[in-house]
């Protein structure tokens, strides 16, 4: 096992079991980058943004798969979320994502 699948393991399981429970995508990569590629549906709320956008999360009432570039930002993004009592996984970079969901 490398160090990388010791530290975010095989989500791909994980992705899918929250995508059969009504998850939503949380996109929280910059507005070009969201501008370039997102999945239809996607919420998108940059990073930056997170901490004062959390009740518009908490609203939805759905668990949340957060993704970004490289599955840094969305590790923080899911850090957030989790403290303010929102069902969360870090889905990672948006390369995994795409190998789940298209």
């Amino acid at each position: 096992m490398g160090i990388f699948s010791f530290l975010f393991g095989n989500k791909s399981n994980q992705i899918k079991e929250y995508i059969d429970k009504g998850a939503m995508i949380l996109d929280v990569r910059t507005q070009s980058e969201f501008n370039a590629f997102h999945f239809e549906n996607a919420i998108h709320i940059p990073i930056t943004e997170l901490k004062s956008r959390v009740a518009e999360i908490q609203n939805l009432n759905k668990p949340i798969i957060a993704h970004c570039k490289s599955g840094v930002r969305s590790a923080q993004a899911t850090s957030i979320l989790k403290a303010n009592g929102v069902d969360t996984i870090n889905g990672g970079s948006i390369s995994a994502m795409k190998k789940v969901i298209l």
